[in-house]
């Protein structure tokens, strides 16, 4: 018996391990931040670690385009070597240190990325962290990063991906936590459950987080049907569930689906979620002894959980062929070259009156915009620090010869933003530790991300002070405010820092930034002052910023006299992070909580880019943004959407607008031309929503972007017929038909027949989108392009929710963009046989 008995802890260590452990032991290692148990040999590890676009809040790491701009590039191969340089950082920086050290926050091998919800409405503010609208492309996107974080061999993962937040989320964030969304079962399986599918079924995907709201009536956290039925049973998935952070504690504070912590922790298990974002799971050994869950169900969640560290190679004696990591694999030249390749292929030339561009070096420029030179619209949110950011105002500078710089506008009336460089003179940093002075030198703003990083090396993460001094030049005499900006640490923030604020020998502030942000008026009268600030940095704060809300007239005066000095506008805005993200503290005009009320090009942006093209000279419109914005298309001669670039921001985008790169992304959502386009924000019927439901016109629509040559389309080829649940092989000619290199991308359109049993509020499927291939050409040159559509993707799902192939009459689009928005052709093709019913 004894020798049974080690035979099977030898065989499973981590049912043995839980086999020793005690309810309030098992309860602890699930919540999110497990303690060490000597016992279990476990040292303590926190399960939270992020890598949306680059390993994120840990330091220095490599930091790729925001989601939504790697959705752009279209490039589902280039995603998949994102998502494995993000587990190289991630395993670089967890071999620093002995396998069985303590792990905090932020340094373990379990990232909470990808965010495959489909971004539905362009109002909800954390869309960026998406790969767009459509299903297909969000699957694909999701299972390239996927299989680039986990690798080739699912026995030992590079680290574990957490595909979220399952499902149906997808905004407002104001009433997140108790939201009960009411999805149309034809809904559900057309739109907000094939690319979880995807990453389970084709990606592997080793974990899934599930989402705040309640999913009729259930809290996605303690529905059966969801996590048990669809995830497990229906998609075969193994792995572990976690929730989303203070989920679980949601489904009794806010849902009121449970009337106590212990109620709402057996919900959550018995539902099917195994580990616990936060600490409801405290109340475990309670809900044990009152019946309301087996201990036996905890320890299948628990085993779950486990399981995925040992698989790691970093509990229970296991090993990992990726401890050989080694700790300087962070930020590589490699790494960077694929930062700046991705920020390339992520730009769309949106519109080009004229053949505006590509600008002549020689080009004098005027750089215009609030988005110019900032370094979170690099970076986005849930983001690594980069090393040498470079933003549009420095990327343009190097590859042009003349340029004049003015800041213009804010983003947003009422929303501050970073004091510039044209008004700060002579700007010099000094920063001490223990009062001696490490280093001395110039700096254009205070513009800091100090996340897990000194400020320049030699210097430690914290306990130094920094002081900059030297003179503030308004642009005119007003009412301004200055603000100090320090974002707060995620958790565990024991200490804050202290600043003092001088200006013209008058303190203006001295005191703790406990609050984030302080706000400091100040009436100028127009005359330069001497500028004196001091941060006693000894907290783990994560930004330091010096921001300012000037008056509107002598900012935009400033821009117009900078614009008839030159050749060219390039005016860099849109929106930010400050502006859209997660659970924001903001309500501006057009802003609130971080989701926006109007899509529209915030009026602050308006009145100057409206006063720039008074001037007569030709306006290039950069848009800096996470989410579509609705802009006036004769407000400039050419738009192209950025995104949040990451570090390589700055360098790309001068690279395409001197036609050294082509442009060739395209949209992953639709540009609507107004708010009053959309359905209701908190409306979650697909009905006249994204490219395939929406029967309006848009902007510019799903798919689109320009290039900077043409292509054409020929010889597309299919099968008359295929038998039903048979995939369909088609193949297309594209022709380079311009006079410059570049990428095409090829994109495949299925319009089925008509299904009857539509109602009042049944979205009507337009087309959708069912292949994309990226086809470089050079000028002149063909090549053939070549899909197989999937069974899956020619079926249609009814009013029941029930997928199947219909047979009768399809079309297929093959082309640069949607149908008639771009060169292609059509081809139709039969399906024949029976109606197939497919799998959930």
């Amino acid at each position: 018996m004894i020798w049974l008995l080690l035979a099977s802890a030898a065989a499973d260590p981590v049912a043995a391990t839980v086999a020793t452990m005690t309810i309030e032991e098992k309860a602890a290692q699930l919540q999110s931040t497990a303690p060490a148990d000597a016992k279990a040999g476990l040292p303590a590890y926190d399960w939270w670690n992020e890598g949306l676009h680059g390993l994120a809040r840990n330091g220095h790491a490599t930091v790729f385009p925001q989601a939504i701009g790697m959705a752009a590039t279209w490039d589902a191969p280039l995603v998949h070597r994102i998502g494995d340089v993000v587990a190289t950082e991630a395993r670089a920086k967890f071999n620093a240190n002995p396998v069985g050290a303590d792990r905090r926050i932020y340094e373990g091998l379990t990232i909470w990325s990808p965010n495959i919800n489909i971004f539905r409405d362009p109002r909800w503010g954390r869309g960026q962290e998406t790969y767009g609208e459509d299903p297909y492309l969000t699957g694909s996107m999701g299972v390239a990063f996927v299989t680039g974080l986990q690798g080739p061999d699912p026995l030992h993962p590079k680290v574990i991906a957490t595909p979220k937040h399952l499902a149906v989320h997808s905004g407002p964030e104001a009433g997140r936590d108790g939201f009960d969304v009411d999805p149309s079962p034809q809904d559900l399986e057309a739109t907000y459950l094939p690319a979880f599918r995807m990453a389970v079924t084709q990606g592997k995907a080793q974990s899934l987080m599930c989402a705040y709201n309640s999913i009729l009536g259930t809290p996605a956290c303690a529905s059966g049907m969801l996590l048990n039925d669809r995830v497990r049973r229906d998609w075969g998935f193994t792995g572990f569930t976690v929730s989303d952070c203070d989920a679980v504690a949601n489904i009794h504070l806010f849902h009121h689906y449970r009337l106590d912590a212990a109620a709402a922790a057996a919900a959550a298990i018995r539902g099917g979620n195994d580990l616990n974002c936060g600490n409801t799971y405290a109340a475990l050994p309670e809900a044990v002894k009152r019946g309301l869950v087996s201990e036996a169900e905890v320890d299948t969640a628990l085993a779950r959980s486990l399981e995925a560290r040992r698989r790691l190679g970093i509990a229970f004696g296991a090993t990992s062929p990726w401890a050989s990591v080694k700790a300087d694999a962070v930020n590589t030249p490699a790494h960077r070259a694929l930062a700046l390749e991705a920020a390339r292929k992520a730009i769309v030339l949106l519109q080009n009156h004229n053949q505006r561009l590509p600008l002549a070096t020689g080009t004098k420029l005027a750089v215009i915009g609030a988005n110019a030179d900032d370094l979170g619209v690099l970076q986005g949110n849930y983001h690594g620090t980069a090393v040498a950011p470079v933003t549009p105002l420095e990327g343009l500078r190097r590859r042009f010869a003349d340029v004049t710089y003015a800041q213009g506008s804010v983003l947003a009336d009422g929303a501050p933003v970073v004091l510039p460089e044209t008004a700060l003179t002579g700007l010099t940093a000094s920063y001490s530790v223990d009062g001696r002075e490490v280093l001395r030198r110039a700096e254009r703003r205070v513009d800091l991300d100090l996340t897990r990083v000194p400020p320049a090396p030699g210097l430690p993460v914290q306990g130094y002070v920094a002081r900059w001094t030297g003179t503030l030049t308004p642009p005119g005499p007003g009412a301004y405010r200055l603000v100090l900006d320090q974002a707060q640490c995620w958790k565990d923030c024991s200490t804050h820092d202290t600043a003092t604020l001088s200006l013209g020998g008058r303190v203006l502030h001295d005191g703790a930034l406990s609050r984030g942000r302080v706000e400091i008026a100040w009436d100028s009268d127009g005359r330069a002052q001497p500028l004196e600030l001091v941060l006693n940095h000894a907290s783990q704060d994560e930004t330091f910023r010096l921001l300012w809300l000037p008056p509107e007239a002598p900012l935009i005066a400033e821009a117009v006299k900078a614009a008839q000095a030159s050749d060219v506008v390039v005016m860099v805005g849109g929106l930010s992070p400050d502006l859209e993200g997660e659970a924001l503290q903001v309500q501006v005009p057009g802003f609130v909580g971080g989701d926006r009320s109007d899509i529209a090009l915030p009026f602050a942006q308006q009145r100057l880019l409206g006063a720039l093209k008074a001037t007569g000279k030709p306006v290039v419109l950069v848009l800096a943004s996470g989410s579509a914005v609705a802009v006036d298309p004769g407000a400039a001669d050419a738009v192209v959407e950025l995104w949040y670039p990451g570090e390589a921001g700055g360098t790309a985008l001068a690279d395409v607008l001197s036609g050294a790169v082509n442009p060739s992304g395209r949209l992953p959502i639709t540009f609507y031309k107004a708010t009053t386009d959309l359905p209701a924000f908190v409306d979650y019927g697909m009905k006249e929503r994204t490219y395939r439901y929406f029967t309006g016109t848009p902007l510019w629509g799903f798919g689109h972007g320009l290039s900077y040559t043409t292509f054409g389309y020929d010889q597309v080829a299919a099968a008359p017929s295929v038998a039903s649940g048979q995939p369909l092989r088609v193949s297309a000619r594209v022709t380079n038909s311009g006079a410059r290199d570049g990428e095409e991308v090829v994109q495949a359109y299925l319009v089925p027949p008509k299904v009857a049993g539509g109602g009042f509020t049944a979205p009507v499927l337009q087309r959708q989108l069912v292949g994309f291939q990226r086809v470089p050409l050079r000028a002149g040159r063909s090549a053939t392009a070549r899909f197989t559509i999937d069974p899956r993707m020619m079926s249609v799902v009814d009013r029941n929710g029930r997928r199947h192939i219909v047979p009768g009459a399809y079309r297929l689009w093959i082309g640069g963009g949607q149908p008639g928005s771009a060169a292609g052709q059509w081809t139709e093709f039969a399906v024949t046989g029976q109606d197939v019913e497919l799998p959930k």
